[in-house]
């Protein structure tokens, strides 16, 4: 919500949510915002939820969702004044790739929001194995901000996660994951789930906490 006032949202924004899950960035700002929006995934499971969140919020009339692979949809173009795509830019190959994706949708003088993570220092070899990253694949803060500029993009504004943010994002999974595991400790996976918990765990104070950071970027072309 912070990052929808931030953005100055008005009922004429319309929006494009790539890889929105749930959609509850959408339906949340088509409520506080009376602005209208369409969100795509691949995922079924979350589209059917992000369609019962709108009828929850009752902004069915503002918000549309559509199956399809972030990467090859067929949209009109130029046609949003917001492209978001948050924390998953895997969809375009990369950051630079899917800045590209983003822009075909984009107005003129409109707002993109990516949320990527960055490092906060140099990570060792042993955090990037344990968190199964490549040592290129984030940078710094100012690194990242860099990216966007070769890119052709202008960082307008930015939100981004402290400690604790990450803490209960992370946490939560442990309990989601563990409360699996005690009411299905016969299922075919659930040996595999308690050695990835273990690992999940472990990488995050181990590392993840220390060397990570998230945030969510607020962009403008500079053409």
């Amino acid at each position: 919500m912070l990052l929808g006032e931030i953005c100055r949202l008005t009922p004429d924004h319309h929006q494009l949510d790539l890889a929105c899950g749930k959609g509850e960035m959408l339906c949340r700002w088509a409520e506080r915002y009376g602005m209208s929006g369409l969100g795509v995934d691949l995922s079924q499971v979350f589209l059917n939820s992000a369609r019962e969140r709108a009828i929850e919020l009752g902004v069915v009339d503002r918000v549309s969702f559509q199956q399809a692979d972030a990467a090859e949809v067929v949209l009109p173009a130029a046609s949003f004044d917001v492209v978001s795509c948050i924390g998953a830019t895997w969809i375009g190959g990369g950051l630079a790739g899917t800045v590209e994706l983003m822009r075909q949708w984009l107005e003129p003088g409109g707002l993109m929001l990516i949320g990527e993570p960055f490092w906060h220092q140099a990570p060792p070899q042993d955090a990037l194995d344990a968190l199964g990253f490549e040592p290129d694949e984030f940078t710094s803060l100012v690194g990242t901000m860099e990216r966007f500029e070769e890119s052709g993009l202008e960082l307008m504004e930015m939100v981004i996660s402290d400690p604790n943010d990450w803490d209960r994002y992370e946490a939560a999974q442990w309990w989601t994951v563990t409360e699996w595991l005690r009411e299905n400790p016969q299922h075919p996976d659930a040996a595999e789930m308690r050695i990835f918990l273990d690992s999940y765990k472990r990488s995050y104070l181990s590392f993840g906490r220390r060397y990570l950071g998230w945030g969510v970027f607020v962009l403008r072309s500079v053409d």
